[in-house]
């Protein structure tokens, strides 16, 4: 398969690897694709290549929404929603505030009724949306190593057809997923990002992720 991702920092590197580490083509999207670590990550990642965000939209059969949260609506501009028609759009953003955390906790930029997967939807309003990979760090996504066993992995979108295709994606890259529903539920997987993050901040303990644990 061919997967655009949409953002090249380490969450969208991190996420790439692990496609072209699944055997697929992968292209990175970025504002410079000329960029030295853009280009040494292009050298040292198999069957990966850098272009604009419209090229990697366009040329991607799957696509991954990578950028920081509040960059992450004007990505979408600069992607082209027309290049995300019908395809699945995997949204592995946040919307955190750029402000220091205070006392661990990171500040949002949406409120509890709305959520950045929901807004991408929006401007996107033909693309298969599901919101993934962004309640963990990036050094987590793929093959996760916890000794109490698989993590799980929340997801949601609209489009029951998109969720089963993430849904292998999150088993490929060794996690077990979880199934949320609608894209709204976006509105609860988004701040696990900031419970995630704070033990980080309080304690320096970034090596964990969550569990659902079932009777």
């Amino acid at each position: 398969m061919r997967i655009g991702v949409l953002g090249s920092g380490e969450v969208g590197r991190s996420l790439g690897r692990g496609f072209a580490g699944r055997g697929d083509e992968v292209r990175l999207g970025t504002p410079r694709p000329d960029k030295d670590d853009v280009r040494e990550w292009v050298r040292e990642t198999p069957r990966a290549s850098a272009g604009s965000f419209a090229d990697a939209a366009g040329w991607g059969e799957l696509v991954v929404l990578a950028t920081l949260g509040r960059a992450a609506e004007d990505a979408i501009g600069l992607a082209g929603p027309d290049n995300l028609r019908g395809k699945v759009v995997i949204d592995a953003t946040n919307p955190l505030a750029d402000e220091p955390p205070v006392n661990g906790v990171l500040g949002y930029t949406t409120g509890g009724n709305d959520s950045l997967g929901e807004r991408v939807q929006r401007l996107a309003p033909e693309a298969r949306v599901v919101k993934a990979f962004n309640s963990v760090g990036n050094m987590h996504f793929v093959h996760p190593k916890f000794p109490g066993g698989l993590p799980t992995m929340f997801y949601c979108g609209n489009d029951e057809g998109a969720r089963r295709v993430v849904a292998g994606i999150i088993r490929d890259f060794g996690w077990e997923p979880y199934d949320c529903g609608g894209i709204e539920a976006a509105r609860a997987l988004e701040p696990l990002c900031i419970l995630w993050c704070l033990p980080g901040f309080l304690r320096g303990d970034w090596n964990h992720a969550f569990k659902v644990l079932q009777g």
